[in-house]
């Protein structure tokens, strides 16, 4: 009888040490800060990206549970916006280009949720917050790379949409092309989407065609255009010269984990307020740098032209001027 009593106390006791071993994670799960991202395209598409990298590597520290929608029309936006609020979400996150008045007034109905969003406008009190993608500096140096490597003194560039976000990236781009070769010109297409890769592409041909030979590479396909043409190609936001090897030659790189961290930090510690988190996507907040440049590719004498420039970038020695007007072709 002892036996019998004593395993059924036995078992008992392993039963409830199985289920608070069980009901531990789901513990450690709670005390996760809830976050959404709202896409309005695929993950894979160069700028949001950034975002979902971040916040990836945020979920695989056990800092946050991630959910997120891509692919989320303009007119669908706001319902998604509000489904996550209502759901608990502590930060809301997406890019508002498009919807923007439909956005903050998401943030107005719901001020106890953080939101950050990609926008042009400001932040606005409490809890709307914004950012861009201020990788200017890194741009300026994939310029120079650019107007030290053409050959034809003709540079091809391909963006999404005329808006400030893209805007503020060429015209770095331009004037560091310019600083190292006054004779290079510029063709300029917007393909008007920000997910055409094909559309890119055509683009970028008939650039080529008409003597390009450096592609600026704002959107997918135009890579893909230099590289079957067999001219050279400066990646934007991501790093893609292992997928383009010999053809992309440089690429300005945008870094959301400075923001991304930072308003996380806020939100955990009840201090999130409507701020600019642009600043962080600058090359001394760690937010932009240039892809290591291949000595295969570029020459000792450009590599070491663009470092000297960049030192200076890094220590406020020389400035790269924002211009968030709509670039025109020099052509």
């Amino acid at each position: 009888m002892m036996l019998g009593c004593w395993s059924r106390r036995a078992l008992l006791g392993v039963a409830m040490a199985m289920l608070g071993a069980a009901a531990l994670p789901q513990a450690r799960a709670a005390d996760k800060l809830a976050v959404a991202a709202v896409y309005t395209v695929p993950v894979e598409q160069q700028w949001v990206s950034r975002i979902h990298k971040a916040l990836k590597a945020a979920q695989e520290r056990g800092e946050i549970d991630y959910v997120y929608s891509e692919n989320t029309s303009n007119t669908d936006y706001e319902r998604v916006m509000r489904e996550y609020a209502e759901a608990g979400k502590k930060l809301i996150i997406g890019e508002a280009f498009g919807v923007e008045r439909g956005a903050r007034a998401v943030a107005k109905d719901y001020p106890g949720t953080a939101f950050l969003m990609g926008s042009s406008l400001p932040p606005a009190e409490p809890n709307f917050s914004v950012f861009d993608n201020y990788i200017q500096d890194a741009s300026y140096l994939t310029g120079m790379v650019a107007g030290l490597k053409t050959k034809s003194n003709t540079i091809g560039m391909v963006g999404g949409y005329p808006i400030p976000e893209v805007n503020r990236l060429m015209h770095a781009f331009m004037a560091g092309a310019l600083e190292v070769n006054p004779q290079v010109k510029f063709s300029i297409t917007f393909i008007g989407s920000w997910y055409d890769p094909p559309k890119a592409k055509e683009a970028a041909f008939a650039m080529i065609d008409a003597g390009a030979d450096v592609l600026y590479a704002e959107r997918y396909g135009v890579s893909d255009a230099a590289k079957e043409r067999k001219v050279l190609a400066i990646g934007n936001v991501i790093d893609t010269q292992s997928e383009y090897p010999g053809t992309v030659v440089a690429s300005a790189l945008w870094h959301m984990e400075p923001t991304i961290d930072r308003a996380l930090k806020a939100v955990a510690e009840g201090r999130f307020k409507a701020e600019d988190y642009g600043p962080y996507s600058a090359m001394k907040a760690g937010g932009a740098t240039l892809a290591p440049l291949d000595p295969k590719l570029v020459d000792q004498a450009i590599i070491d032209k663009v470092a000297a420039r960049q030192k200076e970038i890094e220590t406020g020695a020389f400035t790269v001027k924002v211009d968030d007007s709509e670039p025109k072709p020099t052509l």
